[in-house]
This record gives structure tokens, sequence and C-alpha cells, in this order.
């Protein structure tokens, strides 16, 4: 269930980073922030349980960082 709404999340703002690159920065940010809240929370566990809690919210992040950058690199490209 998290995957797919990760998932999601990646598509709307990579489709959003593509039409308005300037007012994308703002979603991307509370994301980020929202999916760090739970690494911070997962990492509070004891030893590798908390690596491991804490893992898919850090790739999480990554994701949704790459797919802003996409759009808006891919809206650079754009010839118009």
């Amino acid at each position: 269930m998290l995957i797919v709404g990760i998932v999601a999340v990646c598509v709307v703002l990579a489709v959003l980073a593509f039409l308005v690159p300037r007012l994308s920065h703002h979603p991307q940010r509370g994301t980020q922030r929202t999916l760090g809240l739970g690494s911070r929370a997962g990492g509070k566990a004891p030893g590798a349980l908390g690596r491991l809690f804490s893992k898919p919210f850090n790739s999480s992040q990554k994701a949704v960082g790459k797919s802003g950058s996409a759009g808006r690199k891919a809206r650079g490209k754009m010839p118009f």
C-alpha cells in the first residue's frame, strides 16, 4: 500500500513539475518533510531494526526528489 502511494505521489509531482516548475518546489519539500518524519520515527527503534524501519522512508524521499527534478529537467529541454 505504501509503495502504491509513493508511486502515485511521484507521478503527480513529476507532472506538476513539468507543467508549473516554480510551483512544484513547495509540494516536493512538503512531501519530503513528511517522509523525513517517518524516517526519524522509524530510526528510533534500537539497532538494526531502526535502519530497517527507516529505509523505506529514506528511499521514498530520494524517489520524490528525483521525480520532481526530472519533471523540471524535462520541461527545461522543451523547445518552447
